[in-house]
């Protein structure tokens, strides 16, 4: 085996179990006040009465329950249906599977045809295969995107249907009927479930884990705890709204304040790699070093 091979191997499996130990050690550190609290909500409540977490989905869970990068990216494929429901494709995990199959052999079959060092197939296997995963993840991540901005006239529309004297039921549906996807699909499936029976709060517990938005969570926790306490919902989702619309004015300035940064950044990550093919290109005999000296392998 090549031993650029056998060092890429290795530096993988490292990452890998460093990472591993990493997940452990951090899984146990709030156990201790996990346990307290259902203790506190469940142990100790009566058999004739049910804790409001247990009784909610909505509500079972944090608001600003986040997760890590590797955690996510495990999850997400512990649930791949569920990546392809909110990314909105077509795509069934056996296609996904076959596709990925696919552009990883093409990959690994035109770096075989241009004549480049056998030990870097693999990787070019490997990069090949990701492309479907990166391109499905890129989808995702812009349809979300779009919810959340279309989320706050979604808000307001149902505010003014409710002092109009319409129904919850009858909001989804205004805003399923008058706003673009993927608000409007995804409130309009949220109607569906409630006219097929589904109650109301696993309507919205669905609705939040096809889109994993905080603000669509606030806006599900409100109406839940609504319909127990009581209270003027039209009122609380003009509050949400504003509060979102604020958020994205703030985010805008950041991100106008930190142009310049970003951009040093992006220069300064993207100039290694266009360095070395712009010199491979010039004089490849000085860049092979890489590949051929046993210094350079292990650099």
């Amino acid at each position: 085996m090549s031993p650029f091979l056998i060092s890429i191997l290795a530096f993988f499996g490292v990452a890998a179990l460093v990472g591993g130990v990493a997940m452990l050690l951090r899984g146990e550190e709030n156990t201790r006040s996990e346990d307290r609290l259902v203790e506190l909500t469940a142990g100790k409540s009566g058999s004739g009465s049910k804790n409001i977490l247990q009784n909610t989905g909505v509500l079972s869970q944090p608001l600003d329950a986040t997760q890590g990068i590797l955690a996510e990216f495990l999850s997400r494929f512990s649930q791949i249906s569920l990546l392809f429901v909110q990314a909105d494709t077509s795509l069934t995990p056996a296609k996904f599977c076959v596709i990925s199959g696919a552009m990883g052999f093409a990959g690994a079959v035109a770096a075989a045809a241009t004549g480049l060092n056998p030990g870097l197939i693999p990787a070019f296997f490997i990069l090949a295969a990701l492309l479907p995963l990166i391109w499905l993840t890129m989808r995702r991540r812009r349809r979300l995107r779009k919810f959340g901005k279309q989320l706050p006239d979604a808000l307001e529309l149902i505010a003014r249907a409710l002092r109009a004297g319409h129904s919850l039921g009858s909001g989804f549906n205004l805003v399923s009927s008058e706003m673009a996807a993927p608000v409007g699909v995804e409130f309009q499936r949220c109607f569906e479930e409630q006219n097929l029976g589904i109650p109301l709060d696993e309507a919205l517990k669905n609705l939040t884990d096809r889109v994993p938005n905080l603000d669509l969570k606030f806006f599900c926790t409100a109406i839940v705890l609504q319909r127990q306490t009581g209270g003027d919902l039209a009122e609380i989702l003009d509050k949400i709204g504003n509060l979102i619309r604020e958020r994205f004015q703030i985010w805008g300035q950041v991100q106008a304040l930190t142009g310049e940064g970003r951009l040093s950044g992006i220069v300064l990550l993207a100039l290694p790699p266009v360095l070395f093919a712009t010199v491979y290109y010039l004089n490849p005999e000085y860049v092979t070093v890489l590949f051929t000296d046993p210094w350079g392998r292990k650099m």
